[in-house]
């Protein structure tokens, strides 16, 4: 699988969030994303909470009538695209199966509630598990691959899961798009955040394109140097 993390950054390196007041920003985002032409789009709980328009955990109780089996579940393998939600804990509270035409698929750990499941099951929500109780991206994208036939996986953010991605050298290309904006504002998060205790090493890449784009956004795309 080829996985590109395709991110909106200011200069000073904080990805795309509140306040900026820039119109073109997302058609821009989005216009770039479709020439990666992917099979599967992927995002964290934040962000497709925002695109969901539940509220945390707004699921039925009671759905489950015993355990669950801690096993992948896939209501459909014919899409002709995958939203693949990035939820270890079971939060967003999908209405239907289906997220901006694409097929819904939640990445959850193991310690999820059963009630969660049956829920993801009554509207025809694939699942696939992670691990016990945190996600090993690997572990994912190995089961993606095998079982749904995905062959290019674009992350779309936040900055945690473009981070956890290239942390775990699982990110083949960075795709950045610099708007002409300073945040500066330390606590937003960067465009790659990973957390101290869980950080490996650098990523190294190669420059593959440079392209400026309308409204003065620069598109720099890079390859992971092997």
């Amino acid at each position: 699988m080829h996985i590109v993390c395709h991110m909106m950054s200011s200069i000073d390196g904080r990805s795309l969030t509140d306040n900026w007041n820039l119109p073109f920003a997302s058609p821009t985002y989005e216009e770039t994303a479709a020439r990666f032409k992917a099979d599967a789009w992927a995002c964290g709980r934040v962000t497709m909470q925002e695109i969901s328009h539940g509220k945390d955990r707004d699921y039925p109780r009671g759905l489950a009538k015993q355990p669950i089996p801690r096993t992948d579940y896939f209501a459909r393998r014919d899409a002709s695209q995958y939203a693949i939600s990035i939820d270890p804990k079971g939060r967003v509270a999908w209405k239907s199966d289906t997220a901006l035409d694409s097929h819904i698929v939640e990445v959850l750990a193991e310690s999820v509630e059963d009630d969660y499941l049956a829920y993801l099951q009554s509207i025809g929500v694939s699942y696939v598990f992670g691990g016990q109780d945190d996600i090993e991206l690997a572990r994912v994208v190995a089961t993606l691959e095998r079982e749904l036939k995905i062959d290019k996986l674009i992350v779309e953010g936040g900055g945690h899961v473009s981070g956890a991605f290239v942390n775990a050298q699982l990110a083949d290309e960075v795709s950045v798009l610099l708007v002409p904006l300073v945040d500066g504002r330390e606590a937003h998060t960067s465009s790659f955040e990973v957390a101290m205790d869980e950080w490996k090493k650098p990523a190294y890449l190669k420059l593959e394109s440079v392209e400026t784009l309308d409204h003065d956004v620069v598109w720099i795309r890079y390859t992971r140097k092997t």
